[in-house]
């Protein structure tokens, strides 16, 4: 049994297996996290990646909270202690996660439009490229979200 179990893990393995690049930026104060990263996904043409982590922290950011249709802007000193999702020059799917002065938390989806995302002291991210992968964004009419679509 444990036999057959390692063989079907390897073929499932084998099948999702693809090259990964590591890049690692560093935004500065002042500079919008957003529009920072947009703009690096662009410049290299990055069609496929995940966002490893992020350290860093926020003057003000806008975030939507689950199931609510409209963002929140949020404005103090906070901390980064999560950056999540994916991202290509396709469309991304990104959720933060913040702590402010008092160690309490926020999170959610990131908006990538019209998001004032201003970074504090620092934004450190560890991109990981998909090499050999293409993402992309379909309507999904479940909920009517641009979802994931993997090529």
């Amino acid at each position: 049994m444990i036999i057959l179990f390692s063989i079907f893990f390897a073929i499932i393995s084998a099948n999702s297996v693809s090259e990964v690049r590591s890049h690692t930026l560093r935004f500065r104060p002042n500079q919008n996290l957003v529009k920072e990263l947009q703009s690096y996904i662009e410049t290299n043409q990055i069609k496929a990646a995940s966002i490893s982590t992020c350290v860093g922290s926020l003057l003000k950011c806008s975030i939507r909270f689950a199931n609510q249709p409209q963002f929140t802007e949020i404005n103090g000193h906070f901390e980064i202690v999560s950056l999540v999702g994916t991202i290509s020059v396709y469309g991304q799917h990104i959720h933060i996660s913040l702590s402010d002065t008092e160690g309490k938390m926020i999170g959610g989806h990131l908006p990538f439009y019209d998001n004032e995302c201003i970074i504090y002291t620092t934004a450190e991210i560890v991109l990981l490229e998909h090499i050999e992968t293409i993402y992309t964004r379909k309507l999904d009419p479940t909920y009517g979200y641009y979802e994931l679509y993997i090529i």
